[in-house]
């Protein structure tokens, strides 16, 4: 038995410490392939961190969070109270919880202020360039910091999502361990794992916003520009693909099989849409936004300093 078969059909008979170390893979998996309930929320607190150190507290605050939530559910799976997962489709209800955290976390970093649009020219206004150049800068530079500890809440959240890797660690592994005392290790375990890999996806993330010629300044501005974005505008993504789902829920069981095994690559679904909906669309779109109003306020800082040619 290969050992990917092993980890997506344990057999029955796991002594303890074999549960631990196939649940701490399990979610070293989830958290390594695009999951819509990890990679979203960490890419948006990791990239506002711009920094390393911060990019990986994301990804470790969000994780505790998510871990706490496992422990919980696999406790539940134990004493049979997880069969509510099998019943009822919860993944609507969670998006749209998500989403409005998200929002509002959003919210906070940009302080209420939005995309400017220019409405002056709209209305046959000429304003000077430099003019719309500084309420970019003013706008961009009052960002606040990325509310960091909001990610454990995230995680707690998001931990009510259910997929393959969830399924696996709920219903087949945790029933075998001896005791509802060592009901809660299998989730545990399965958090950590998804931990390590959060960790490490998050310093990535967050050093997406170091782009080069740019001051560690200008950095921690459009890391904070693109963070608000993504989690604003991600959030309502979430909220509106998750009242999708609740009011027609055959649209959660779509999907495209890309004949890939592995959970998360398996098909193209609802969950593979968000997340390159937020993270590849949004989050680097919003990227790619931030640097361009910032090069162009670099640029403009600096032809309106230039001296008048006499």
């Amino acid at each position: 038995m290969s050992l990917l078969n092993l980890l997506l059909n344990p057999p029955e008979g796991l002594t303890l410490p074999a549960i631990m170390f196939l649940s701490f893979l399990l979610g070293m998996m989830h958290g390594a392939t695009p999951d819509e309930h990890t990679w979203p929320i960490t890419f948006s607190y990791a990239v506002g961190s711009y920094s390393t150190r911060r990019g990986m507290k994301a990804g470790f605050l969000f994780s505790t969070g998510f871990t706490a939530q496992r422990a919980l559910l696999t406790t539940l799976g134990f004493v049979g109270l997880a069969a509510f997962y099998q019943r009822y489709n919860l993944d609507g209800p969670v998006y749209i919880v998500v989403g409005v955290v998200m929002a509002v976390a959003g919210s906070y970093v940009l302080k209420g202020r939005y995309i400017h649009l220019p409405v002056d020219k709209l209305l046959g206004g000429n304003p000077h360039h430099t003019s719309s150049a500084s309420r970019v800068s003013e706008d961009m530079a009052h960002n606040r910091e990325v509310p960091l500890k909001m990610t454990v809440l995230h995680g707690l959240i998001a931990g009510f999502g259910f997929g393959a890797y969830a399924t696996i660690v709920t219903f087949v592994l945790a029933p075998q361990v001896p005791s509802v005392v060592y009901a809660p290790l299998p989730g545990a375990m399965f958090g950590l794992g998804t931990m390590s890999m959060q960790i490490l996806f998050g310093a990535a993330f967050a050093n997406l916003a170091r782009i080069k010629k740019l001051t560690q300044e200008e950095i921690s501005i459009i890391g904070r520009s693109t963070a608000g974005r993504t989690l604003y505008y991600g959030g309502i993504a979430f909220m509106f693909i998750g009242l999708l789902i609740v009011a027609f829920p055959l649209l959660d069981q779509l999907s495209i099989s890309t004949g890939n095994p592995i959970p998360n690559l398996d098909a193209v679904n609802v969950g593979f849409v968000l997340v390159v909906s937020v993270v590849g669309v949004i989050g680097v779109g919003s990227l790619v936004k931030s640097y361009m109003d910032m090069t162009s306020i670099k640029r403009n800082r600096k032809s309106y300093s230039l001296p008048k040619q006499t």
